[in-house]
Formats: structure tokens, sequence, C-alpha cells
């Protein structure tokens, strides 16, 4: 798997990709104001992009990240996942968050590459979303909110 990560404007995100992980495109305009918009290349094919956010000087929070469907379960998530966790912690973040739903694939997914629920967002997208917000049948009402510590 050859994949190429750089940052692009966030005039340049690809909303669509995002919108795969985020269905509020207010919500993603909003959070991409002042954040860094990483996509991830396989040849010509974009196949995934994150979006990061500064959280003060030592942490930062990942708000979104989305693999294309033709190319999930392919890796690209992962590698993107793990990519971004090396940048911050290179650039001397102490911490990298990131919230979820509380429950399915994402959840494990994060916390297969060491973070750990913190604290929970009660009725998060109730509150957030003018729609309900279904995954496997089952509406999201809570957000996890999940951190990865790095070791100092």
């Amino acid at each position: 798997m050859s994949l190429l990560i750089e940052e692009v404007s966030v005039i340049d995100a690809p909303m669509e990709l995002l919108l795969l992980a985020d269905p509020s495109e207010a919500n993603i305009r909003a959070y991409l104001s002042g954040a860094k918009c990483f996509v991830a290349s396989s040849g010509a094919d974009v196949v995934g992009a994150c979006v990061v956010q500064s959280r003060g000087t030592e942490a930062y929070e990942l708000m979104n990240i989305a693999v294309y469907p033709a190319h999930q379960k392919s890796g690209y998530g992962t590698a993107l996942l793990m990519w971004s966790i090396d940048f911050f912690r290179n650039l001397g973040a102490r911490q990298l968050e990131v919230g979820t739903g509380s429950f399915g694939y994402q959840l494990a997914f994060y916390q297969r590459h060491g973070f750990r629920v913190t604290s929970i967002d009660h009725d998060f997208f109730v509150n957030n979303y003018p729609e309900p917000i279904f995954e496997d049948g089952i509406q999201l009402f809570d957000m996890l909110r999940l951190t990865l510590r790095y070791a100092g």
C-alpha cells in the first residue's frame, strides 16, 4: 500500500468525503475554520482525509476522519490515524483527543490505537444534529470523548 498524506488548505477539504464521517456540512464548516486538513492519496486517487483542530498549545482534537467506501478495509484509515498520531507527537503535543459514538466499529478503532475513554457528552448527537443519526439501526445519543496521551 503506497499512501501519500499531505496537508491541504481547508478551502480544498474534500467535503463529500468528510460528510461520510459527519453528516452535517454546517458542523464541518464550523470546525474546519482554524483546523488542519490532511488528505491521503493512493496513486492519483484520494482515498481518505482527516481534520484536526488545536485545543491549546499541547492538545489537538481529531474532528473527522473518513475513507471512501471503495477503499475501506484496506488499511488506509489506520494508516491515516497512525500518521496523524505521529505528526502531532512530533509537533510537541501531549495528547490527541477524539469524540465518537458510544458503540460501533469507530470506538474499537480508536481503542485499538491507544485511545481511552475520558468522558461522556450526554445527548450530544440529539443536541447538535437536526436529524437523528443511526448506526446499525440504533440511534446515537451520547458521544464518548477519548484521549491518547503521549508518553513524555
